[in-house]
């Protein structure tokens, strides 16, 4: 009687460490409500195989085994945790690989105890020690492989799937295995060693392009975030027009008392003054949209102070689809690339930057060309920088043109490196 308990048990416990891992390494969500329904399922599955045993008999319930125990287990997954039916199957044969471990110790305590009863008892323990370990340290590393792609997803069920078709037939056909001991045995060991090695080679792959992605973006938040000083700067400059044009009667103010005091001299070497300070904090009006104009104001002094003659048409409205700061970003990068390919000519007279800005079916298009002194290299489309550090503004450019669903290129035509945008 009591070994007959002690049996049914492991077969409970086996049931249940089985589905408690699959649903575990699926993600179920750790609450009260989900507990009391993943008990009630498993105790329902349990009692439906009992009463299958009792009906059918041993022989032909290990044969339908998969689909009166693996496959429930599978649909529960599915319907109630709303996983996909290739994640719910790799849970479930990753479930069934982590059976092994308890079922080989638990065969070897009862070898050496000559006993089938700690056979059993060696099972259970094992498989509440071994839940722990997995729920401690392997379901969150589990559930981030499965969920990272497609791809990674099947190469990492696909040993397990290879061990449990290879268990299943191995249980009904033991004379052919028997027969062939030798093929048997270097079977597993070939086909776990091929897909760990493939397991490794494309997972790497995939860690490779996740740190490229996360550089990429990083890269990106750090232009952006030099767009949004850049701009700040440019708002300070028009912030302190906006003041100067203020105190514009105190000036006057001056003035006048130095003309009622016939001081001529005094009243011009002032408004001399004056002019340069508003020519340096007044920025240059070349279209209606306020943020190009301060971009476009910026970048004119700049290219005056390398000596690069600037051409400047600029045809847009008020309003724009890009935010400020991806206008920044876009038009900076742009300007600050042509500005420094332009400083590295040394004749002056052949530093050339031309720029063509305008509105079409309310698109914003772009057209910057620039003279250089050595050809750049290209990559996938985008200008290649020999230094360390660079060539980030040329993926920011990209990445705001693209995120507005507009087209970008970068050539070299007729001695001009030229970006064409139209988003």
């Amino acid at each position: 009687m009591i070994e007959t308990f002690i049996q049914f048990s492991r077969y409970f416990i086996a049931l249940l460490f089985g589905s408690a891992v699959a649903v575990n390494f699926a993600g179920m969500p750790r609450t009260r409500k989900n507990y009391l329904v993943f008990g009630s399922f498993t105790v329902a599955l349990f009692l439906f195989q009992i009463i299958g045993l009792k009906i059918l008999g041993m022989e032909m319930i290990l044969k339908i085994y998969p689909i009166i125990s693996h496959l429930p287990v599978v649909v529960f997954i599915v319907i109630y945790l709303k996983k996909p039916w290739l994640i719910s199957l790799t849970n479930m044969f990753l479930s069934f690989l982590c059976c092994q471990p308890p079922r080989w110790i638990g065969a070897v305590i009862g070898k050496n105890f000559e006993n089938a009863s700690m056979d059993h008892i060696g099972y259970i323990v094992t498989t509440i020690v071994m839940y722990y370990l997995l729920e401690k340290y392997v379901a969150k590393s589990v559930r981030h492989l499965m969920n990272r792609s497609t791809k990674s997803c099947l190469l990492f069920g696909s040993m397990p799937a290879f061990y449990y078709i290879f268990d299943y037939f191995a249980t009904f056909n033991l004379n052919y295995i028997y027969s062939e001991t030798r093929s048997t045995m270097h079977f597993m060991p070939f086909i776990t060693s091929a897909f760990y090695f493939m397991f490794v080679l494309i997972y790497y792959d995939e860690i490779l392009k996740q740190a490229k992605t996360e550089r990429e973006r990083e890269m990106l938040e750090i232009q952006f975030k030099q767009a949004q000083t850049e701009f700040a700067s440019l708002k300070q400059i028009q912030q302190n027009a906006a003041t100067y044009r203020h105190d514009m009667r105190h000036h006057f103010n001056l003035l006048q008392g130095l003309a009622s005091k016939g001081s001529l001299e005094k009243i011009q070497a002032y408004l001399k003054t004056a002019q340069s300070d508003m020519d340096a904090i007044t920025p240059i009006r070349f279209c209606d949209n306020e943020t190009v104009n301060l971009i476009l104001s910026s970048y004119d002094t700049k290219a005056k102070q390398s000596q690069i003659q600037l051409s400047i048409e600029a045809k847009l409205p008020d309003t724009l689809t890009f935010s400020d700061t991806e206008l920044c970003s876009l038009i900076s990068n742009a300007l600050e690339n042509a500005v420094h390919a332009c400083e590295n000519i040394e004749d002056v007279s052949n530093r050339y930057i031309k720029l063509r800005m305008y509105s079409k079916n309310n698109k914003l298009c772009i057209d910057i060309r620039n003279t250089y002194h050595s050809s750049p290299n290209f990559y996938q489309g985008l200008p290649v920088s020999k230094h360390e550090g660079h060539g980030l503004g040329t993926k920011a450019m990209a990445h705001i043109v693209e995120k507005h669903g507009g087209v970008f290129q970068f050539l070299v035509k007729d001695e001009w490196f030229i970006f064409q945008a139209s988003a």
